[in-house]
């Protein structure tokens, strides 16, 4: 999966894959997370928000990664 790189404190990169609703988030600390069910939609919220980090744990985070 290809990644972009965010312009986050928290967030490094992230990654989506539309067929599969699948997001990948690389983190700043090393940990990388899977998210399922991500709609398209919400990626690029996520990869355009002014605050990606606080993007993240309203919308993203709340589904559980793994």
């Amino acid at each position: 999966m290809d990644h972009q790189p965010l312009e986050s404190t928290h967030i490094a990169s992230v990654g989506y894959d539309p067929a599969l609703r699948t997001l990948e988030i690389a983190f700043h600390r090393g940990s990388t997370y899977l998210y399922e069910d991500v709609s398209p939609e919400e990626h690029q919220i996520l990869s355009t928000a002014y605050s990606p980090g606080a993007y993240f744990r309203q919308a993203i985070r709340p589904k559980g990664g793994r």
